[in-house]
Parts: structure tokens; C-alpha cells; sequence
């Protein structure tokens, strides 16, 4: 069961990504989760996540403009790991959710972190779908400011794929490029990420990953390479209007889900 849940989620949500920039690791991670626990969840999402976006640069990684990467990328990676280690001490701290609620047997929480980012990820949405707001760009000398931005609001909040598409889709860039710096930028994220992730597991003997994880693993990027290769064969139908348009609704479902606890 757990073959045929993970590769499905991962088909269609590598499709949506490959336009979007995110949502592969935000559909994906609750699919794992399921069937394992939640650290190593997040490291099989980890995995799976940098393998497609490495098959993603393959494919399309020839139209990356790697001044948007080294300009805005490297100070996403830097704030990102910052991020990371305030939401580690917040965790740490015992901050107070505002509130939690269940549905079914899980608990969510609605934290005021969460509720800040998922607000302004929804105001970004409405940047990209509403008509007045069509044309409006970000000059690329913020590019370094947005990078800082995203980077550390998402490595606090868990969603840096969202943040940082909701500033790449504003900057001027075609679908081609945009789809290809996005993925660019994603990688070295998840390097640092997997480092992380690989020296915990490393200290404690690898004695929390389950030894049926690595065929599952295998078989879920497979299917996240198909949606990839799928939604390649359509990119050059798709113009950067409709990508801003399906940026902003998966947006609104990401804020929401941030602002209410669901994520």
C-alpha cells in the first residue's frame, strides 16, 4: 500500500513542481508520515525531493541564470539553516501554541509563527492571481533581500519552496528560466539539508531508519522523475502568466494550511 500511496503523491506532485517550484516536499512529507516516523519521513522526502530536483536540472538546467542562483540562493541557504535553529529553539523553549485542535487522532497547532508566514505567503498569492497586481516585478537588486527573506522564514516555518517562488515568479524570468533557477536553488537547499539530516542518523547508528525505507525511497523518486519528465514535455506550452496563476492558488492552500496548523 505504501508503494502505491508515496509514488502517486510523488507523480503528481513533481508535475505541479516542476511549473510551481514547490509542493513536491509539502504533498509528499504527509505520505511518508503515514507509514513512518516523522524524522525519518522528513529525510525519505529529503531524499526524494533533491534526487528529482538533480533530474529536474538535468532536463532544464541549461536555462538557469545563475546570477538570480548565486544572488539569491546563497543567502536563501544561509538563512535557511538560521531559520531552522530558531524554530529548533522556539521547539526547544516550549513556546505556546495559540491554540490545537484535532481531527481524527492527529493534534495541530496553530503557532504565531505559522500564522504570521502563512498570512504573507497568502498576500503573495494575491500578487500573482489578482489582474492589477499582473505586471508588477521586483527589481533583481532585491534578489540578495529576497533570498534572505525566504530563506529564513522558510527554514523557520518549514516551506522555503513557497516563499521562494512567490519572489522568483516576480523578477522578470520566462517559464524556462524561472523553472530552472527555481530547481537550482532547491538543490543547494537540500544538500545542506541532507547533511543535517545524515549526520543525526549517523550519531545515533542509523538505528532509526527502518531497513524497508530505501526500496520505497527508490521506487517513490522513480515516480517523481516520471511527473518531471511529464510535466516537461508541456513547459514549452506554458507561458510565465499561467505559472504565476497556479504559483498563487497553490499559495492560498499552503498559506492557509500554515495559518490553521494543517502544515
Amino acid at each position: 500500500m505504501e508503494y502505491i500511496v508515496t509514488s502517486v503523491v510523488a507523480l503528481f506532485a513533481a508535475f505541479m513542481a516542476l511549473f510551481s517550484g514547490f509542493g513536491l516536499g509539502t504533498l509528499l512529507t504527509p505520505a511518508f508520515v503515514f507509514f513512518f516516523p516523522v524524522p525519518v519521513a522528513i529525510a525519505a522526502t529529503a531524499v526524494v525531493h533533491l534526487l528529482n530536483n538533480a533530474f529536474r536540472g538535468v532536463l532544464i538546467g541549461r536555462n538557469a541564470n545563475w546570477g538570480v542562483v548565486l544572488r539569491f540562493g546563497g543567502p536563501a541557504v544561509l538563512t535557511a539553516i538560521a531559520g531552522a535553529a530558531v524554530l529548533g529553539w522556539m521547539s526547544s523553549t516550549g513556546i505556546p501554541a495559540i491554540t490545537t485542535y484535532q481531527i481524527g487522532k492527529t493534534e495541530h497547532a496553530i503557532t504565531l509563527v505559522k500564522l504570521v508566514i502563512g498570512i504573507i505567503i497568502i498576500a503573495f498569492a494575491f500578487m500573482d492571481v489578482l489582474p492589477v497586481f499582473a505586471k508588477m516585478e521586483f527589481d533583481k537588486k532585491w534578489l540578495p533581500v529576497g533570498g534572505l527573506f525566504s530563506g529564513f522564514f522558510g527554514g523557520l516555518s518549514g516551506n522555503q519552496g513557497a516563499l521562494r517562488s512567490a519572489f522568483l515568479v516576480k523578477i522578470g524570468l520566462d517559464t524556462k528560466t524561472f523553472v530552472a533557477t527555481n530547481a537550482m536553488c532547491v538543490i543547494a537547499v537540500d544538500v545542506i539539508r541532507l547533511i543535517v539530516y545524515g549526520t543525526t542518523f549517523y550519531a545515533t547508528g542509523f538505528a532509526a531508519v527502518p531497513k524497508d525505507i530505501y526500496g520505497l525511497v527508490g521506487v517513490t523518486t522513480l515516480a517523481a522523475f516520471l511527473g518531471s519528465f511529464l510535466a516537461f514535455r508541456y513547459i514549452s506550452r506554458v507561458t510565465i502568466r499561467q505559472v504565476q496563476i497556479l504559483v498563487g492558488i497553490l499559495l492560498v492552500f499552503v498559506g492557509i494550511g500554515l495559518a490553521t496548523g494543517l502544515i
